[in-house]
């Protein structure tokens, strides 16, 4: 089927966005293989260098002077690393959240990690169960510690393959808190924003009253917020992350 005159001529301005995105990043390339040449001058004249054009192995745009960080990652998981450890549960399941994430947590807390797509390394430290968050593989109000980072805003939205579903995220939310034990804890992160947004297919975006909304009848034990560089605990305006530690009421 041909695409209306208004999808034309949106992919047509995508195709002219990508085009000027490709060449900036061309452009910014080109002194980095200016250094990358001069560099490789230098050493190659260095008594002792073996250096061979047959071997060269160009690595561009890391001789920086800060240490890159991206940052949503580098908060969200140092943080739900730092609370789970500390509560020291006898297994943690964690739903879809970063491999390395869950590698490094499995090396100090027992943990099985629940995924669509298996894992194509294996670690014997981590315990797999190929699942989705749609329909976990676990009893209701089983499971005394659950993680799912930077995972349910995607949920519906086709972006890995998973069903097209408008309340995908509430869905799955719902999912999560049907396998937490009473009293048990609930580890998640999501984008959050004065607005409640969709941007297809990459992710969903809340104001914070509908993700509070969506977490009843959790209790709320820590909220963090990611602004940038930012890792704070006053919510702001504009567009963040948002970590919440949530816990199933015991009664």
């Amino acid at each position: 089927m041909a695409p209306s005159l208004k999808t034309a001529g949106w992919m047509a301005h995508q195709a002219v966005r990508d085009t000027k995105r490709l060449t900036g990043r061309f452009a910014a390339r080109v002194p980095q293989w200016r250094r990358f040449w001069r560099s490789y001058r230098r050493y190659s004249k260095l008594p002792g260098s073996s250096a061979s054009l047959q071997y060269l192995f160009p690595i561009l745009g890391e001789d920086t002077g800060v240490t890159p960080v991206e940052p949503t990652y580098f908060f969200q998981d140092a943080w739900a690393f730092e609370k789970i450890v500390a509560a020291r549960p006898e297994r943690h399941i964690d739903v879809g959240s970063h491999h390395r994430f869950v590698s490094f947590l499995s090396k100090v807390v027992p943990t099985t990690m629940v995924d669509v797509r298996p894992l194509q390394a294996h670690m014997e430290s981590i315990g797999f169960v190929e699942g989705t968050i749609l329909a976990l593989p676990f009893p209701d109000a089983s499971l005394p510690s659950v993680s799912s980072i930077c995972v349910v805003e995607h949920i519906g939205l086709g972006r890995y393959g998973d069903p097209l579903d408008p309340l995908g995220t509430q869905k799955a939310l719902e999912e999560l808190k049907r396998v937490v034990a009473p009293g048990g804890d609930l580890y998640v992160s999501l984008p959050v924003d004065d607005v409640d947004r969709e941007y297809f297919n990459a992710h969903r975006m809340f104001t914070e009253e509908t993700a509070l909304r969506m977490f009843e009848p959790f209790e709320v034990v820590e909220r963090r917020y990611i602004y940038g560089y930012d890792f704070v605990e006053e919510l702001q305006s504009g567009p963040g992350v948002g970590c919440y530690h949530l816990r199933r009421p015991a009664a």
